[in-house]
């Protein structure tokens, strides 16, 4: 059965102000607590902080069903998720509430391997770090998910807010290759949600991006040219009320792909949903993100 959420918390969620506040975070997650914890915010098993890389950030959770490593149906489609934080914050977990396990435990509902990342953050570290830490942790899911019964060759990595820039980039082929650990080897789709493509030069440039990416130019960073040559599927999402910067960015996406291959992408829209709750909407208003984003991961996968 499809979760959804009352009509009266899509009202509350759909009548707060656009912009990313930490009041946003703090009121949206505090609505969707309650349905997370009916229906399980967690795996049946996680295999918490193992490294992907030897920075303290560099370390990912496995999420995985009842059966021990190894010993349950090998070859499960593996679901790379990839945190938000405006680039210089966020986490893999909020121990104590969904934020991010949320998504694993999804991810093993519908019978996948779940990994959920974390990684470098600005300003220490600074473009193309972050599509480098996407790499090198799709590199460790190629090395060792199959111990997890998950299949190497059936990977999707999605990313949400700064996480979707991130993964955005590693799809582009901003993480370089060789130890980096660039390849796209086994990834069978991209799912970019909420995030951005188009990296603004100048004034237009926010403190979130400038922390990140600096003064490079634009044509260096943004990863629009590299989606739209991009040989893997792709579906992104946009909330309906995401800033009217997001919004900007998936009507500049829509145009470039219609231009370049004549048809447009494909774009789940959540309706009644913000920012904030649209990651958090997945596994208890699927109709939002959940239910599209399983049926691309199922059909890329299959």
């Amino acid at each position: 059965m499809t979760e959804q959420l009352p009509p009266d918390v899509i009202a509350q969620l759909t009548g707060m102000d656009q912009a990313i506040t930490p009041e946003l975070v703090a009121t949206s997650w505090a609505l969707l607590r309650p349905f997370h914890d009916k229906v399980g915010y967690t795996a049946p098993k996680i295999d918490r902080d193992l490294a992907y890389g030897d920075h303290e950030r560099q370390r990912l959770d496995v999420h995985t069903g009842d059966t021990e490593p190894g010993g349950g149906e090998a070859g499960a489609p593996v679901l790379v998720f990839v945190h938000g934080g405006g680039f210089t914050g966020g986490d893999k977990r909020v121990p104590g509430g969904p934020m991010y396990d949320h998504v694993g435990a999804w991810a093993v509902r519908n019978g996948w391997v779940g990994v959920t990342i974390t990684y470098r953050l600005a300003p220490g570290h600074t473009w193309p770090s972050g599509a480098q830490d996407v790499a090198a942790a799709v590199q460790w899911v190629r090395g060792n998910i199959a111990s997890y019964g998950g299949d190497p060759s059936r990977i999707v990595v999605a990313g949400h807010s700064a996480g979707c820039v991130h993964v955005a980039s590693y799809l582009a082929g901003q993480a370089g290759g060789g130890q980096d650990g660039g390849t796209l080897d086994g990834v069978r789709g991209g799912a970019l949600l909420s995030g951005f493509y188009q990296i603004p030069d100048g004034d237009e440039r926010g403190e979130p991006e400038l922390s990140y990416f600096g003064d490079r130019p634009s044509a260096e960073v943004s990863t629009l040219p590299g989606l739209l040559d991009s040989e893997v599927p792709l579906i992104f999402a946009i909330a309906e009320r995401d800033p009217r910067f997001s919004q900007s960015q998936i009507a500049g996406l829509t145009a470039a792909w219609f231009a370049r291959k004549g048809t447009v992408p494909h774009v789940i829209w959540s309706e009644g949903h913000n920012h904030i709750s649209q990651i958090g909407s997945v596994g208890v208003d699927d109709l939002a993100l959940g239910a599209q984003l399983a049926r691309f991961v199922n059909r890329v996968t299959r």
